[in-house]
């Protein structure tokens, strides 16, 4: 909870020197530190870090006393006592200058509004100017080993094995001396009555620390030994007695923690003893230990040398150690590691060399600790060349630490809250969002942006605002308020995460990140005269502060309202009768602890009768601690909640669940729990008087847990998580984290008498939390990261530490529960909390997780498991649907050697693969290939994948159906490669798509052997090159490349079976299938058509293509001057024909059409020579231009993302727009407009028509008219028709496919003449073509058939088509054209563009595919 941060800084000193400091020492509140070298003492001030004076002993002197070697300051910092070497005692008095005379003083701009208003207020922004004086020196005739100060006495103990008593002020009169050898030693306290039993002749006493709380001392003797010495009667007179430590004696330097009641010894092997004192017996005990581990730092563990010095801070929360081989390392209170510098970032430079740790002789923390001021024993050797100012060698270390260490009321919440020297660091999510949500929640009384949480539905932050993102929200704290009360003190953040209050030396602010406001005191008087005792905390929109009233000298509890001005006038204050030490919030319940050992609870209640927001306050109860509470300053924290060890189920009132039942007090890391006693006649609440409701008494107190660092409980509740929400957590150092979950019965049976209401669990993790979001099941913690800077000294700061910042963590702890639940055999339990979080994302993780932790536990176990919990974890498994993913992602993460145990428990892979078939999971089914592949033969393995590869072609995922292909060839070719996850940059998601990227397919046939008859049919095909077609290019005539043909050319027959187009077009365009060479084979087979009718039908529907219908206006059939003017009404359409079948999607939806990005094209307008030039087409050639790759996102991706035309905007509304403009200016009739509506409607979608235009050149290609016919009919494209009609006159097509074309179109003639009367004018419209085709001399069809009733016969022109798009390489539809339309221009006009335009009409196909 501490984190160092920044790099060191190093502090100058104006006065030259050439003696090294060796030793700092701080006073009592830390805000002097006194600085030794060998016969110069240094008083320095904390802010600013400034050296104040400097006292050098002359020479005379220092021959007679010898050199300085350790100093004591008087608690009320007045004097300061130094030892020298031969033996002497050199006490010094400090004297402050006067009130006005400072040595630093800040200077501010003139008409500044800061003025000394109060006595004291000018102090802590100045550096005071001191002076030393020398009394006389006392000689004690031996070397001076260590010296003590306690309270008004100084403890000094010398070489020849006497511990001297004297007094600070009158020194001579008070001394006392108490030879070792007469003190009585033992195990413990009990058996030291016989008489002194440890030899101590010759032994004196090498360091030893004053423990407030326990009264005694902490004692090193300089052969090792470790002993604690204590007064029988409570003056430390002439009566001690001591114990010691067994089986240690290596000791080397101690420090004490008075809050905790514990005493850390370093030793000479490196590693750190905390021990504590038994309280019944009255031994020393090991409590835990400190050393670095080898598994994190496997260079240095047992290198370290002995443990140099210790060094508790201020809070007493954590403990810094530095050894003689240098290095500086922090524990929290229990053991729980925060960071080391002797490995990492510290200890190694970018380039991998090592570097000289920092060798450190003293070290002392400093205000509230957010400094560390370290004196190296090593200076840097270009610090020695500087003339103008004496490096002294100090540096300090910055740090951020905890809110928690000092404040311990925000752990009913979920933000991590960290307080530095002068700014704050916070995890809240955006202050913004959570403003917009509130404002339609939030009260308007309270004025606040910010919802209050209510007791009956708050909700919890969430997992999207606190853990969005890494980065922590950093508020600097206001100058003006920093300057007069530094240091800060307490902070406190609000259940919302929007406010943060603080507390320095003096009064209060607060802070709102939505308005990025600060408020101070309006009245610098009133902010001086208050000084917060007990710490602060959120209540609504109330600031709740514990604080000492300086004017009427009384302790008082305050709220301060957020929304109104920071004063006196608008807060709400109760008169206290002893001074606070400790408070916190639980609902509308405060809790106070106070310093005569005895809490209070009162009860907070908003007014509203007042127009402004106040609040009325009430004790509700007293409850007196101090029969269970030896030293008020031992109780870390007090915290009410409603957790008790009966659960909801057993109260017989609900709503009891969620009140005050019980009070939490973590007594020297001791949790202490007091419960409402209720074996007393129950009252039930309607029958009393709602003003009388007695609060229950509380039970004596039970202790929970041992070696507790933090607490953390919440207020909310969750009925679909009650297990998390009822759950008390504990932070227990080195142990890690344990919880006191409740057990319910099942669907509300009665429970078991056996069974206890709650049980605690222990468990590990790897960070430090911070704080616990229950519903989330997540642990926030925090660490140092560290960043390396090559400068170019390489004897610089920057250069010898890393850069250091804090780093946002977080980590699941629900496998450690679930795992901790089946162990004792609580499956019913575990599956009801698992159950409770099954929707949380990463819940399908933790299930992975514990597995894989008990199956690497247990199976790289050398020795046998009795009862080994993989089974058990793997049936837990099961009950859950992702059980199958879970094994196998677990598998695959874990060694191949691991997975024999792994599947002997869970089940046979083959089994596990099937289920998978079986739920149509095919991803996970893939995974457990690789497992058979690599634990079964290899005949096996490709009769597993067989059959998913059938089964993945069946369902279009295309992405498997690749790496299947792939996986099978290496199978075959007996690699072992195993098929990646995600497809590589050389293969695009595109994959086979790559076949037709180096292809042009070129249909060309001149206007003269269309009438000719004659039937030509080119294909040019060019191989590609890429990584796809190697593997089709590879070993063609090997039999697993024709095993894999064999299966796609079944899958190819069985989708035209079906007439499944659709899907044929996505398999040929996603796995490179030659669809074209495919159905040349199979023409006269499954590619030929015989049922038109319902060829056409499927394709309706597959391709959501509406059937056409009559416009009303076609029955009057307007035909001027015996001339028809078309009216295409099509947009035009990019070249994507393949690209659309990259997607087996179906979209239900139609692209929604933006008229704005339309042109509507009236009459055969002349097609502009632009339109070459922009489409760059006429000849068949390569583009790779019109294909862009689609990232791959999964099937579920729209083809409209690679078609929309919303991309070609631009080209439509310019250089692409082909209308004439005599005939865009004319102005459409009501007909006409009535027309082109009811041509849209007859349109499918433009992804459809895409996919169609490209299925009818494959088709046309390869030979296969009878399906051209019947897409030419759906697209109602008469060119279409018109050019199968003339390819029927070759020789080359067999007169089965001319009597199959033919019997279909009477067919469809039929169909659409009963059931589909839409279809009718297209027919009427193609009648010149029909006539054709019943001239062929194989059946005479009646030619009337094909025309409809009252149609005029269509005169002797030809049928003028407009230049087909497809000309252009854009598969754009030419439509049909309508018998009706405005008129037109002249006939010859049209012939003359048409000739113009001839080379365009030839019926040249030019589909170039990337």
């Amino acid at each position: 909870m501490y984190f160092l941060s920044g790099w060191p800084r190093r502090l100058l000193c104006p006065l030259r020197s050439s003696e090294r400091p060796f030793l700092i020492e701080p006073s009592a509140q830390r805000f002097y530190l006194a600085v030794l070298s060998e016969t110069q003492i240094s008083i320095w001030f904390s802010r600013p870090s400034v050296l104040i004076v400097s006292y050098i002993e002359s020479g005379k002197a220092s021959a007679q006393f010898g050199f300085y070697q350790q100093v004591e300051w008087k608690p009320d910092d007045s004097m300061i006592a130094v030892t020298a070497a031969n033996g002497y005692l050199l006490l010094f008095d400090i004297i402050a200058g006067s009130d006005e005379k400072y040595l630093y003083e800040p200077v501010y701009p003139k008409g500044s509004a800061r003025v000394k208003v109060t006595p004291g207020y000018k102090e802590e922004q100045c550096a005071p100017a001191l002076t030393l004086e020398m009394k006389k020196p006392i000689d004690l005739e031996a070397p001076i080993s260590c010296l003590q100060t306690l309270q008004e006495d100084l403890l000094v103990a010398t070489a020849d094995g006497y511990l001297h008593m004297l007094h600070w002020d009158s020194v001579r009169n008070g001394q006392r001396a108490v030879n070792l050898c007469t003190i009585p030693f033992s195990l413990d306290l009990q058996s030291s009555r016989g008489g002194p039993c440890l030899d101590l002749g010759g032994v004196h006493i090498r360091d030893m620390e004053y423990c407030t709380t326990l009264d005694g001392f902490a004692v090193v003797f300089d052969d090792g030994r470790l002993g604690f010495i204590t007064p029988t009667a409570n003056r430390l007179a002439t009566d001690l007695q001591g114990v010691w430590a067994a089986d240690v004696s290596d000791g080397t330097c101690v420090a004490v923690n008075n809050k905790y009641r514990l005493m850390a010894f370093g030793c000479a092997s490196g590693s750190v003893l905390v021990y504590m004192i038994d309280s019944s017996t009255g031994s020393m005990q090991l409590s835990h230990k400190l050393e670095l581990t080898p598994k994190h730092y496997p260079d240095i563990w047992n290198k370290t040398g002995p443990v140099k010095m210790l060094r508790w801070s201020p809070d007493c929360s954590v403990v810094m150690v530095t050894w003689d081989c240098g290095g500086l390392s922090l524990w929290s209170v229990f053991g729980a590691h925060l960071f080391c510098t002797l490995g990492e970032d510290f200890a190694y430079r970018s380039d991998g060399t090592k570097k000289e740790p920092l060798k450190i002789s003293s070290m002392s923390w400093g205000v509230e600790g957010y400094h560390l001021w370290v004196i190296s024993s090593t200076v840097p050797d270009g610090a020695e060349g500087d003339d103008k100012l004496q490096q002294a060698g100090i540096l300090q270390f910055q740090f951020i630490k905890s809110a928690l260490t000092v404040n311990p009321c925000t752990s009913n919440q979920e933000q991590v809250l960290l307080q530095g020297e002068d700014r704050l660091y916070l995890t809240c999510g955006d202050p913004t969002q959570a403003h917009s949500v509130s404002e339609k929640s939030s009260s308007r009384d309270s004025g606040s942006p910010v919802p209050r949480p209510s007791a009956s539905a708050p909700l919890s932050q969430g997992l999207s605002t606190l853990l969005g993102h890494k980065h922590w929200q950093v508020v600097q704290i206001h100058s003006t308020y920093l300057e007069t009360n530094w240091p800060i003190r307490f902070a406190a953040i609000d259940w919302s995460g929007q406010c943060v209050a603080v507390a320095g030396r003096r009064g209060i602010a607060h802070y709102s990140l939505y308005t990025r406001k600060w408020k101070l005191f309006g009245n610098v008087t009133q902010e001086q005269n208050m000084s917060v005792t007990g710490g602060l905390a959120w209540w609504n929109d109330f600031v709740v502060v514990a604080c000492y009233n300086f004017i009427d000298r009384q302790e008082e509890l305050r709220l301060y309202v957020r929304s109104s001005n920071l004063d006196n006038a608008f807060a709400s204050v109760t008169k206290l009768h002893a001074s606070t030490l400790l408070l916190n919030v639980f609902r509308d319940v405060v809790i106070v602890f106070r310093a005569d050992c005895s809490i209070c609870l009162y009860s907070i209640q908003r007014r509203h009768d007042s127009p402004s927001p106040s609040v009325s306050v009430e004790l509700l109860q007293e409850v007196s601690m101090s029969r269970y509470i030896p030293h008020p300053g031992l109780v870390v924290s007090v915290t009410l909640t409603s957790v008790r060890t009966e659960t909801g189920i057993t109260l017989k009132a609900p709503q009891q669940a969620c009140s005050a039942e019980s009070i939490l007090l973590n007594l020297a890391g001791q949790l202490i729990m007091l419960q409402r006693d209720r074996s007393g006649p129950q009252v039930r609440e309607k029958d009393t008087p709602a003003n009388q409701t007695k609060l229950l008494p509380f039970c004596p107190p039970v202790v929970l847990a041992q070696c507790v660092e933090n607490v953390w409980t919440t207020c909310r509740s969750n009925r679909k998580k009650r297990h998390l929400m009822e759950a008390l957590w504990l932070s227990c150092g080195e142990a890690g984290m344990k919880v006191w979950l409740p057990l319910f019965p099942r669907d509300h049976r009665k429970p078991h008498s056996f069974l206890s209401r709650r049980i605690m669990l222990p468990f590990h993790i790897n960070i430090y939390p911070l704080t616990v979001l229950f519903e989330d099941a997540l642990i926030l913690g925090a660490s140092n990261e560290t960043v390396l800077f090559d400068g170019t000294g390489s004897s610089s700061l920057e250069a010898l530490f890393p850069f250091c910042t804090v780093e946002r963590t977080s980590q699941i702890y629900l496998h450690h529960i679930l795992r901790q639940l089946l162990v004792r055999n609580l499956g019913e339990q575990a599956l009801m909390l698992a159950q409770s979080c099954a929707s949380l994302p990463y819940f399908p993780h933790v299930l992975e997780l514990m597995v894989h932790v008990v199956l690497e536990e247990e199976a790289t176990s050398r020795e046998p498991i009795p009862d080994p919990l993989l089974p058990t974890v793997a049936k837990f498994v099961t009950e859950f649907p992702l059980f199958l993913q879970t094994i196998v992602h677990c598998a695959r993460k874990t060694e191949y050697a691991l997975w024999n145990y792994l599947f002997a428990a869970v089940g046979n892979p083959k089994d596990l693969f099937e289920e998978c078939l079986m739920a149509q999971d095919l991803d996970t089914a893939a995974s457990y290939l690789i497992i058979l592949q690599n634990m079964e033969v290899p005949a096996v393995s490709r009769q597993h994948a067989t059959l998913l590869f059938n089964t993945a072609l069946e369902q279009g995922k295309w992405d498997l159906c690749r790496h299947m292909i792939r996986f099978l060839k290496a199978i075959g070719s007996g690699e072992s490669e195993t098929p990646p996850s995600t497809p590589t940059t050389q293969e695009p998601s595109t994959g086979g798509f790559e076949f037709f990227r180096n292809r042009s397919i070129s249909l060309s046939q001149s206007a003269d052997s269309i009438s000719g008859g004659k039937f030509h049919l080119q294909k040019t095909l060019s191989m590609p090159f890429g990584p796809s077609s190697k593997g089709w290019c590879k070993d063609t005539d090997s039999a697993e490349n024709l095993y894999i043909d064999m299966m796609l050319w079944r899958h190819a027959r069985h989708l035209l079976e079906q007439v499944r187009l659709r899907d044929l077009g996505c398999f040929s365009a996603q796995l490179g299938f030659e669809l074209i060479g495919w159905l040349c084979r199979e023409r006269m087979r499954v590619a030929r058509l015989d049922d038109f009718v319902t060829a056409l039908k499927c394709l309706h529907k597959d391709f959501l293509w509406p059937f056409p219908v009559i416009p009303a206006c076609s029955i009057n059939s307007p035909l001027k001057n015996g001339r028809c003017r078309p009216v295409l009404s099509s947009r035009l359409l990019k070249s994507q024909s393949e690209d659309s079948l990259l997607n087996s999607d179906m979209d239900t939806t139609p692209p929604q059409v933006t008229t704005a990005n339309h042109r509507w094209l009236d009459g055969l307008g002349a097609v502009s020579k632009e339109l070459d030039s922009a489409s760059s087409l006429g000849a068949p050639r390569t583009q790779d231009a019109f294909l862009s790759p689609l990232i791959n996102k999964g099937e579920e991706c729209s083809i409209g993302s690679a078609t929309d035309l919303t991309e070609t905007s631009s080209m439509l509304d310019g250089d692409w727009t082909m209308v004439d403009e005599n005939v865009s200016t004319l102005s459409l009739s009501q007909s006409e407009l009535e027309h082109i509506s009811m041509e849209l409607a007859n349109k499918g979608p433009h992804k459809s028509q895409v996919q169609l235009r490209y299925l009818l050149h494959v088709f046309m290609e390869a030979g296969c008219l009878d399906w051209c016919v019947v897409i030419g009919l759906i697209l109602r494209d008469a060119g279409v028709i018109k050019q199968v009609v003339g390819f029927l006159d070759s020789p080359e097509v067999p007169a089965e496919t001319v009597q199959s074309i033919r019997a279909g179109l009477i067919a469809v003639d039929l169909w659409a003449s009963s059931d589909c009367p839409g279809y009718k004018p297209f027919l009427s419209l193609i009648g010149p073509q029909l006539l054709k085709l019943m001239e062929v001399p194989v059946e005479q069809v009646q030619p009337e058939a094909f025309q409809p009733a009252g149609a005029s016969k269509l005169s002797d022109p030809p049928l003028l088509l407009l230049p087909r798009a497809e000309d252009r390489g854009a598969v754009t539809s030419a439509h049909p054209l309508p018998l009706d339309g405005p008129p037109g221009p002249p006939l010859d006009d049209q012939e003359h563009e048409e000739q113009e335009d001839e080379p365009l009409d030839e019926g040249t196909y030019d589909c170039t595919l990337s």
